[in-house]
This record gives C-alpha cells, sequence and structure tokens, in this order.
C-alpha cells in the first residue's frame, strides 16, 4: 500500500501536476493540503479521468484538506468535532478546514494542515499551540479505538535540528521554536512513529523550499510535511521517501510530495 502528502498550494493551480503524479505512482491514497478551493468548487472529473476520486473538506482561498483515493474511503471524519463532539474548542478549532480522516480496509488515514502560526509570541502562534493542544486529544481518542493509524499532512513543524537548513540561525524562530516541537511530541507520545526517520536518520532532507530568496535553488529547506504511523504499523513500512523532482518543475508548490510504502497489498481486512 502506497500512502502520499502533499501541500498542493491550490489544487487548480497544480491540477495538471497532480493528476500527472498520479498516473505516475499510483497511489492508493494521495492526502493533500491547502487546496484552497470551496466544495462546490473542487476540480473532481481531471482526478477521475485517471482512476480517482476525492473526498474533500475545503474552503475560499485557505486551507483546505482531501484525501485523493483509487477505492473509496469509509468513516470519513470532517474536523475535530468527529471524535470530540462535546468539546467545544474542538468544534470552534474545526472551523477552519484542516482536518480530515478516512479508512481504508481496517487503516484510519489522518490528514492534516497544522497552522502556520506566522511568528513566535503572536496570536497566531497561541491559535497554532491551541490547535496542536486540541489533535493531541483527538489522536488519544482515536489511538483509543486500537486500529491502526497514519497521520500525514503539512505540520509546519521542523521536529528536531535536522529538519532546518540552518539549525542555529532558525532556532527559535517559527516553525523550530521549543513550544511547537514540544506539543508536536505530546500529539505523538509513545505510540505514533515517524516513518521518513526510520529510513533516512540523517540531516539534508527537505519537504519545503520558500518561494523567497532563492530557497529552491540553494537548497535551503525544510522538512515540515511528514507521515507517523503507530507502532503495529512500522513492521510493515518498506520505504518513505520525498519527491523532490515535483519542485523543480515550472510552477511548482512550494512542497514536495511525501511518499511511505506499506507492505500491505490493498486494503486491510
Amino acid at each position: 500500500m502506497r500512502i502520499a502528502t502533499w501541500n498542493v498550494n491550490s489544487i487548480r493551480a497544480r491540477l495538471d501536476q497532480v493528476a500527472s503524479w498520479l498516473e505516475t505512482h499510483q497511489p492508493d491514497v494521495l492526502c493533500l493540503q491547502e487546496t484552497k478551493v470551496p466544495d462546490e468548487h473542487f476540480p473532481h472529473e481531471p482526478l477521475e479521468a485517471v482512476g480517482y476520486g476525492a473526498t474533500i473538506s475545503g474552503q475560499k482561498s485557505y486551507n483546505g484538506v482531501a484525501l485523493v483515493s483509487r477505492q473509496p474511503l469509509t468513516h470519513v471524519g470532517y474536523g475535530f468535532d468527529s471524535l470530540l463532539e462535546d468539546d467545544q474548542e474542538a468544534m470552534a478549532l474545526s472551523q477552519q478546514k484542516r482536518v480530515i480522516s478516512g479508512r481504508l480496509g481496517s487503516l484510519t488515514i489522518l490528514n492534516l494542515y497544522v497552522p502556520n502560526g506566522t511568528s513566535v509570541g503572536s496570536k497566531s502562534y497561541g491559535y497554532k499551540l491551541d490547535w496542536l493542544n486540541c489533535l493531541g486529544r483527538y489522536v488519544a481518542a482515536q489511538l483509543e479505538t486500537g486500529e491502526p493509524l497514519c497521520m500525514v499532512g503539512d505540520f509546519n513543524i521542523a521536529p528536531d535540528h535536522r529538519d532546518v537548513h540552518d539549525p542555529q540561525g532558525l532556532e527559535g524562530r517559527i516553525m523550530a521554536s521549543a513550544q511547537e516541537r514540544e506539543a508536536l511530541q505530546v500529539v505523538l507520545g509513545q505510540d505514533l512513529v515517524d516513518a521518513f526517520r526510520c529510513f533516512h536518520p540523517e540531516s539534508g532532507h527537505w519537504s519545503w523550499w520558500d518561494y523567497r530568496s532563492g530557497a529552491w535553488p540553494r537548497d535551503q529547506g525544510w522538512r515540515l510535511d511528514h507521515i507517523y504511523l503507530s507502532r503495529q504499523l512500522c513492521g510493515v513500512a518498506k520505504g518513505c521517501w520525498i519527491d523532490r523532482q515535483q519542485r523543480g518543475l515550472s510552477r511548482p508548490s512550494d512542497h514536495a510530495p511525501v511518499v511511505v510504502e506499506l507492505a500491505i497489498p490493498g486494503p486491510m481486512n
């Protein structure tokens, strides 16, 4: 089974690239972030033409997440309040379209677009920390089911110094601050494992290059896009990689896809 995550920074702007990538790599599920389109305007037809359907949660101009899959997903959930029904904060945070989940066989796939936070100490930074705290409650509720979980997305956090091109210069800034990193570790707890780091423990691997300041040609990137697996899935993980080639195309997203291979011959039963 092949599962991928990709912040496309507008599905309509990147539609041809997404359709081509699906044809070439044939993932079972492609999790998209920053689709930036309301549901009624999501471009289903070009994806259907290459054999995929899309389960969507979008809004105009901002945010938006989608699960693009060859087989229909079951148990689809939208927002935090799909599990945290009596949590008022979860209901409020779910107004922004950043969370979608679905099940393929017995595998739950959780697709996230974590807030950026703008700058350390800002109102947006506080929102990001609140959002991560709510995510922790949501993930704990999901793990209580005992079902295997694959949590993916644009986390807008570089987990440690290996995930930033300039660790000393960027330490403590947004996406590399101690509070963000600690909040992410609380979400992961002892139950979720970074699939990429199982295969690539070294530094120098990036999934995002800022459009500004020539970051791409200088390879000044960050690893912000992650795939986390519950421990019962670690034994069937066969590889995880970043498809840098997409970032080098004309008019690309500033993010590259990240892919995990699981030794599961189709939906888990």
